[in-house]
C-alpha cells in the first residue's frame, strides 16, 4: 500500500526543542512555554515565520523575536532561542529510518532556519549527517521560502518522490503540520516519543524497525 515515509525532522528524528525551551525559560524564569505562545502569535507572519522562510536574517530574527517577547511582558533576544534547536538525536529512530530507507522512499520536510555560525550549525554532527543522507529528497523552509502548514511544501514532496498522497505515510510532532498532509491523503502519524511511532510505523508497513 505505502511506497513513501516522509519525516518532520525536529521532534521527530531529534529529540523535541521544546524541552530545551522549557529549560531556557526555567533559567530565565519565565512562565513554561512562553516561547511557544509568543511563536502561536500572528504563526503566519511574526518573526519566527519569517525566519524559517528566509525573509530575515538572524540579527533581524533576534531584535523582532525581543520585541514580540516584550509585547507579552518577556525580556528573551532571537539567538538565545536559535541555541535551543539543536536537538539530540534518537538513536532508535535513526535506525528506524536507516531500515526503511531500504525498502521505501524516504523524504524530510523541515521548517529551519539558515545559521550564521555564530552558534554553530543546526545540524552539525555525524548522526545527523548519517540521518540526512538516508532521505532521498530533502526540504527545508529557510532553503525553498515556504513552510509548514502550506499545502505547497508537501506537495513538493510527493512530487519530488513521484509518489501520490494516498501512498504516504507522514511523520510531525505539530498537529497544525500533519492536518494539510492528511487532507492531502496521507497517512499521518503524531510524534511525541520514539516507542510508539515506531510501534506505528511497524504496524503499517510490516517491517521489525527496532
Amino acid at each position: 500500500m505505502f511506497q513513501a515515509v516522509i519525516f518532520d525532522f525536529g521532534g521527530v528524528i531529534t529529540e523535541s526543542p521544546f524541552e530545551a525551551f522549557n529549560k531556557l525559560e526555567a533559567a530565565r524564569g519565565l512562565p513554561k512555554d512562553s516561547i511557544r505562545r509568543i511563536n502561536a502569535t500572528n504563526p503566519h507572519d511574526n518573526a519566527w515565520a519569517k525566519f524559517e522562510r528566509a525573509e530575515i536574517n538572524p540579527d533581524a530574527f533576534d531584535a523582532a523575536f525581543a520585541e514580540e517577547a516584550r509585547a507579552q511582558g518577556f525580556e528573551l533576544g532571537g539567538r538565545d532561542v536559535i541555541a535551543c534547536l539543536a536537538g539530540a538525536i534518537r538513536p532508535s529512530m535513526l535506525e528506524a529510518l536507516r531500515r526503511i530507507s531500504a525498502r521505501f522512499k524516504t523524504g524530510c520536510i523541515t521548517n529551519n532556519v539558515k545559521s550564521d555560525n555564530k552558534h554553530g550549525g543546526m545540524w552539525s554532527n555525524r548522526s545527523v549527517d548519517e540521518a540526512m543522507g538516508l532521505f532521498q529528497h530533502v526540504i527545508e523552509s529557510s532553503k525553498v521560502g515556504i513552510r509548514k502548514p502550506d499545502p505547497r511544501i508537501y506537495r513538493m514532496m510527493t512530487d519530488a518522490l513521484a509518489v501520490e498522497p494516498q501512498r504516504c505515510i507522514y511523520l510531525d510532532d505539530l498537529g497544525i503540520n500533519l492536518k494539510p498532509a492528511r487532507e492531502m491523503g496521507m497517512t499521518t502519524i503524531k510524534v511525541e516519543s520514539a516507542p510508539p511511532t515506531i510501534a506505528a510505523l511497524e504496524g503499517h508497513l510490516g517491517l521489525t524497525l527496532s
